[in-house]
């Protein structure tokens, strides 16, 4: 049997997830899997993490920040030469099949947010991105 391996690009906020936020993205897990992250302190590490734990033979794809300062070095299965964050996120949109997204709050946030410009960019590339929100319950966004 083969099966198709899903493409996440993935954001989320810098907060990290809550437990709900965390048990729905496990719950979403595909058997066949290739995350792409940000490699940012919070949601990144830990839907990182989450992956490595639940689906220990996906693939990892790290698209750091060309700043440090809230980096989580993350070890990815590849790791991505450094970019500007608006120009990373770009790239992760542009590489999965569709965004999944966590942010820290329930409303849509202006400029600032990482994750919500995100989302917003998977929009304007007509992807589609699921949202959970904080509470675990979740909202689909098409493209």
């Amino acid at each position: 049997m083969i099966t198709e391996i899903e493409v996440w690009a993935f954001t989320g906020t810098s907060k990290g997830m809550t437990r709900a936020q965390k048990a729905m993205f496990a719950y979403m897990l595909p058997v066949e899997l290739e995350l792409h992250h940000g490699d940012c302190v919070g949601a990144d590490e830990d839907a990182h993490n989450i992956v490595r734990q639940e689906r220990p033979g996906s693939l990892i794809v790290v698209h750091p920040p060309i700043k440090d300062a809230f980096r989580a070095f993350c070890e990815g299965d590849t790791i991505l030469a450094p970019k500007d964050y608006l120009k990373r996120d770009d790239d992760i949109v542009e590489a999965g099949d569709y965004l999944v997204a966590t942010p820290k709050g329930f409303k849509e946030e202006g400029r600032g947010s990482g994750t919500w410009y995100t989302v917003r960019q998977a929009h304007r590339v007509e992807k589609d991105a699921v949202i959970i929100f904080p509470d675990g319950t979740i909202q689909r966004r098409l493209g």
